[in-house]
């Protein structure tokens, strides 16, 4: 399929990019954070970052080890002081995954963070200062074998590009990225990943369009400041997902104002409902109207509370009148026809039995409990 050039309003004409083939993936360089491969044929990873002061240890590994458990891959965490650059010796000994260092201004924290052992370095090229200190983080990254993050961000362009292009632009974003590039190949230093981050969704999917177009390098999707989790998840989900069905991006990171775990279970559901990643517990139910004959809204309500923590690759519908109900539910591997105070249980396609709607929750407890997931080996 064709996917139509985006040119956002008084923007100049940007390069058109490839047609992109659905499932298609982009061949990139392959890079490691820690054990996690990014870019190539690798899984595509989810990441965070940590809502803490990095300062306390405490809190910052309690989130950390959270997001773990939630199947974060990787997570990031702020080292903006001389007491968060103290702590990174003792976050990265506790925790369970690969940690990024986030550096901003402060090129000495980079290389106190390279020293304490994390895996790898995210630096925004506007803010870290001039081409030297630079080299400097790069050698120590380069001695280390960590990787390397060109974070561009459109509200924080160099100055000189930024006057050149008049605005923040998708072309403006490439060259910052490509310019920091530059810088890493007349070191030799490859192991690099890139994000050209923006607010604005179609100028995040633009500029990364551009990156991929013209390079191998792996990159990290994400819509920067996305805002609250309702609106985050949507504008997240639409950049994010608009790239990734194009089949580029090769690590992603959802920005919210809430909590790590939160991010992390709205990347892994991008991934799932692209079929990008494996599926956990899937609860799907009709969207109701005037003919609901069940409590539907009490019923999703308790099986996702009861579910929650689940890790079966089982799909679950549950569907509360007779228009639909019956189709919907023989195609899920549990599913529940219900109407008039009682439901249909329907195993794999197959009508098992009638039940109350009072039993309609434990039953589905029961058959998840019970379910046994195709081997597809």
């Amino acid at each position: 399929m064709e996917i139509p050039v985006l040119n956002l309003a008084n923007d100049p004409p940007v390069i058109p990019h490839p047609t992109y083939k659905v499932g298609v993936r982009r061949k990139t360089r392959q890079v490691l954070i820690g054990g996690v491969p990014v870019g190539g044929s690798s899984p595509i990873s989810v990441q965070t970052m940590t809502k803490t002061k990095t300062s306390d240890v405490d809190a910052t590994v309690g989130q950390i080890v959270a997001a773990a458990d939630a199947g974060c891959d990787i997570v990031r965490v702020t080292v903006n002081d001389k007491e968060a650059a103290e702590a990174m010796n003792e976050i990265v000994r506790r925790s369970p995954v690969p940690i990024v260092a986030d550096i901003h201004f402060n090129h000495i924290f980079a290389l106190k963070s390279i020293r304490a052992g994390v895996a790898k370095v995210r630096l925004n090229p506007g803010n870290i200062g001039n081409r030297e200190r630079i080299h400097e983080v790069l050698s120590a990254a380069k001695d280390k074998g960590i990787p390397i993050r060109i974070g561009v961000n459109s509200g924080s362009l160099e100055e000189d590009i930024l006057n050149k292009h008049g605005y923040p632009t998708a072309e403006a974003l490439y060259e910052s990225a490509m310019r920091h590039v530059g810088i890493c190949d007349e070191l030799g230093f490859k192991d690099v990943i890139i994000s050209v981050k923006s607010t604005d969704v179609r100028l995040m999917i633009e500029a990364y369009r551009l990156v991929a177009e013209r390079t191998d390098i792996p990159l990290h999707l994400g819509v920067t400041e996305a805002g609250t989790t309702k609106i985050g998840t949507i504008k997240s989900s639409v950049g994010i997902g608009t790239l990734l069905a194009e089949g580029i991006g090769d690590t992603i990171r959802v920005s919210l104002t809430d909590e790590p775990v939160k991010e992390v279970e709205v990347g892994k559901e991008i991934l799932r409902s692209l079929g990008l990643a494996s599926r956990n517990v899937e609860l799907i139910a009709c969207p109701t109207c005037g003919r609901l004959e069940v409590d539907l809204f009490a019923i999703m309500a308790e099986l996702e509370r009861r579910l929650e923590g689940v890790k079966k690759p089982v799909k679950i519908a549950v569907l509360g009148c007779v228009v639909n109900g019956p189709g919907e539910a023989s195609e899920a591997d549990i599913g529940i026809a219900a109407g008039k105070g009682v439901g249909i249980l329907y195993r794999k396609g197959e009508v098992v039995r009638r039940v109350k709607e009072s039993e309609i929750v434990d039953v589905i407890v029961d058959e998840v409990r019970n379910f046994q997931p195709e081997n597809n080996n």
